[in-house]
């Protein structure tokens, strides 16, 4: 029997290009080759599709050195639709090749256009099976402001916040000095549309909300300030349910924070010291069921598919939902694989869950 070919997209045009592209060294080396035909394909910096090399060393995560896809000259022709599922390659020289039929694409793209849905269009309309989340939960979840909007209507707790536009603040500051006063005295600020901790600060009084919002503002015009709240930083993974089963849960996982006043980049990718992921977290048997539960009513309120992370506030006045990732840090020492590791799945089986559901799916 034929392996099915998966395209491992990667890379991209976002501020987590580099993170896309460690991943990529990951489950390059972890995907079950036995199993499927690997077709690396990078998106440059730029939005250039070039066709990469299948060399997981290449994209190791290196804090000396972040990974990334350069243009090699290459261009990958995508199929024209209309059933066609025949990849080819445009070498530097001029001369196209077939690369072959692509089965199903693994886009483990992270941020703006990856992971809010437009990718996700596009294979759409090529009629292209991929895995992970669709357009709509991606383009959800990846705007924090209608994220929230959607989780409070389905009834899922979430941290108060206020929303805050550049124009507005640069119209109105004081007004938009009073709505975060409202909030607290310590508040986040955050770019609506972008992940990683890309552009995330925490505000301990009046004086350092400016520098924040011009921080955040540097990453998307739309930014969230939120309430500070109080309690333990917990995390489950989620996986849509095969064969008519419902969505199912991880164990959960904890981010126990030493030095650092939040989980940012250096913390969640780098090493930094300061952080620790602790899978499975320290809970009682109640507030795992809790976790898990809730987990799965946030994912299908945003109509998940595919997998996704919530990450909550467990505090001592119930849960908070704080975000859902349609697509997590996905590398080997990320959160959304150490829980399902934790669960019983190792890495490269989630790897295979996640392409097997794609090709269910268009079945």
């Amino acid at each position: 029997m034929d392996r099915p070919a998966v395209a491992v997209l990667f890379g991209g045009r976002s501020s987590e290009h580099s993170i896309s592209s460690a991943t990529a060294g990951g489950v390059l080396r972890a995907i079950d080759r036995d199993r499927y035909r690997v077709i690396p394909v990078g998106i440059t910096r730029d939005g250039v599709f070039v066709l990469e090399d299948d060399d997981p060393d290449k994209f190791a995560l290196d804090a000396e050195r972040l990974p990334e896809v350069v243009d090699n000259g290459t261009r990958v022709l995508w199929p024209e639709g209309g059933g066609d599922r025949t990849l080819r390659v445009r070498r530097a020289d001029g001369t196209i090749d077939e690369v072959g039929t692509v089965d199903a694409v693994l886009p483990i793209l992270h941020g703006l256009h990856g992971e809010d849905g437009t990718v996700q269009g596009f294979f759409d309309t090529l009629r292209i099976p991929y895995a992970g989340g669709g357009v709509l939960d991606s383009a959800l979840c990846m705007d924090k402001h209608f994220m929230k909007i959607v989780l409070a209507a389905a009834g899922v707790p979430v941290s108060p916040w206020v929303t805050v536009t550049r124009r507005q603040w640069e119209r109105d500051p004081e007004q938009v000095r009073a709505d975060a006063a409202s909030l607290g005295a310590i508040t986040f600020v955050k770019p609506a549309r972008a992940g990683s901790s890309v552009g995330v600060s925490k505000v301990h009084d009046a004086s350092e909300l400016a520098a924040a919002l011009e921080l955040a503002f540097a990453e998307d015009d739309k930014v969230l300030i939120e309430s500070a709240i109080v309690g333990r930083e917990v995390e489950v993974a989620i996986l849509e349910g095969r064969d008519g089963a419902g969505s199912r849960a991880s164990l959960p996982g904890e981010i126990v924070l030493t030095t650092r006043e939040f989980y940012d980049f250096e913390g969640k990718y780098l090493g930094g010291d300061g952080a620790d992921v602790v899978c499975p977290a320290d809970l009682t048997d109640a507030e795992i069921a809790a976790l898990q539960e809730l987990g799965v009513r946030a994912f299908d309120a945003v109509d998940g598919r595919g997998l996704a992370r919530v990450d909550f506030f467990l505090t001592d006045d119930g849960l908070f939902v704080n975000e859902l990732n349609t697509m997590p840090g996905f590398t080997p020492i990320s959160m959304f694989p150490k829980c399902w590791i934790a669960s019983g799945l190792s890495y490269p089986e989630l790897i295979t869950e996640l392409i097997d559901t794609a090709l269910d799916r268009a079945a």
